[in-house]
């Protein structure tokens, strides 16, 4: 069996709400240098950069637009779209903070929030520390950052805390790098509203991405 019939009989078994992110050679560098360990720091942020950026413009292409009428330079009439107002990005940090910059290079005057959540050490559950969310998060449509799905607790707990503030898991898009199987198939049992948008599935997450990114391994 190839990667790519693999790939699509997971999305096939996840569900439509997981969405691949449309799978090329670039991009199976860029997971390849991610995962190689022997890839130096300044390799792996400039390759992660990409791949976030990837993952951001598709991101926004799930995003609801309108048609709008707009005049040119040399005065005709010319119909495109624009971005419905009311979107806002989450990310749970530390390392969902990585993705931060690469959706403020796509859209400069988004409003981000942030939510730290951590697995207490004897019973592994996970647990907010801090969320701090724009005061209208529960009229937005959020793209939740993450780049590691690994078990999906932690992607879990941060829906909740966002359903607690009012916001509906139909408005969430999470924006991740790496998941596994195991991961997405959780958060969308928890929650079938929601969307995934990931660049692979694979038994085995690439866990070391928040050290190896902020320089910390």
């Amino acid at each position: 069996m190839t990667f790519k019939s693999t790939r699509h009989e997971l999305q096939f078994q996840i569900g439509p709400q997981l969405k691949l992110l449309p799978l090329n050679d670039q991009i199976r560098e860029l997971q390849t240098i991610i995962r190689d360990k022997s890839t130096s720091r300044g390799d792996f942020v400039f390759c992660a950069d990409r791949l976030i950026r990837l993952v951001v413009e598709e991101g926004l292409n799930q995003l609801p637009y309108s048609e709008c009428t707009v005049t040119t330079p040399t005065g005709h009439k010319y119909n495109g779209v624009k971005f419905e107002k009311g979107n806002c990005g989450v990310s749970i940090m530390r390392s969902g903070e990585a993705m931060e910059q690469g959706l403020r290079d796509c859209c400069r005057s988004i409003r981000i929030g942030k939510i730290l959540i951590q697995s207490d050490e004897e019973t592994q559950k996970a647990k907010v520390y801090y969320a701090k969310f724009p005061p209208d998060i529960s009229k937005r449509k959020v793209l939740l950052m993450y780049p590691i799905l690994s078990t999906g607790n932690t992607v879990i707990e941060a829906v909740r805390v966002l359903t607690e503030h009012g916001l509906q898991p139909k408005h969430i898009l999470l924006l991740s790098l790496f998941s596994t199987p195991h991961g997405a198939k959780s958060i969308i049992q928890e929650f079938p509203e929601i969307t995934i948008l990931t660049t692979e599935m694979h038994p085995v997450a690439p866990t070391h991405f928040g050290q190896r990114y902020f320089g910390t391994d």
